[in-house]
This record gives C-alpha cells, structure tokens and sequence, in this order.
C-alpha cells in the first residue's frame, strides 16, 4: 500500500518485544467505545462525573465510572476528590492523556470526514451480499 508519509512507521507487531500485549491493551482501551468521547471531552480542563456523561451522551453511570477507572489506571486521567458538602470530584487529563488528543481528534476528523464514502461502501457491499 503507497503512503504519503516518507517516513512510515515500523512494524508496530515486531518492534515492542516484551511489551507486545501491552500495546494491543492500549489499542483496545483508546479503539473502544467510550475512552476517546471521554478523553476529548476532558480536553477544555477538569470535569465532574455529570458533565463528562452529558458530554458524551447515551453512556450509562457504570460504564462511565468504569471507563474513568481504566483511564486512570492508565494514567491518562486523574481524580481529584474535594472534602466538601455535597462531595466534589473532578476529573482532569495528566499530560499522557494530553498526548493523546491531537491523534484521537485527527482520527474523529478522518472518521466525520469519510463517514459518507464508508456508507456508500456498505451500501454497495450489502446490495452485492444479498
């Protein structure tokens, strides 16, 4: 396949060793459903749990907090706690997750981008495999 970068990158699978299964756990953490809505919605500053979901939209408490969990787990996110009443806690990218926004951003564009080209190929596709 031609690329339009002169410098392209090396084969991801056979460069990382060791630390093969680990890059294919952040693959999968950053390529699921959740990780990247939640991250670009953290990209203004901090946010409470209930600003992050409205932001995301049609996410669930649960698969929230358990998508914030793993994100700081990761270390792309942390969870500031405020020894107030009512309780207040914030959630706010690390510079990892910072890092991670211009790519997960460009990647949003080519998807909104391709979105009808991707769709008129489906729609070719499933005509054919009828």
């Amino acid at each position: 396949m031609d690329t339009l970068d002169p410098d392209p990158l090396p084969d991801i699978c056979t460069t990382v060793g060791a630390d093969g299964r680990l890059v294919r756990e952040l693959l999968d953490r950053i390529g699921d459903k959740w990780s990247l809505l939640i991250v670009a919605s953290l990209r203004d500053g901090p946010r409470r749990f209930t600003a992050i979901g409205q932001a995301v939209g049609g996410i669930s408490q649960r698969m929230l907090t358990l998508n914030l969990r793993h994100l700081q787990r990761d270390g792309l996110v942390t969870r500031t706690s405020y020894p107030e009443v009512p309780p207040r806690v914030e959630y706010q990218l690390t510079d990892l997750g910072c890092s991670l926004l211009n790519p997960a951003l460009a990647l949003a564009r080519w998807a909104g981008d391709n979105a009808p080209l991707v769709r008129a190929h489906r729609d070719a596709f499933d005509r054919t495999a009828s």
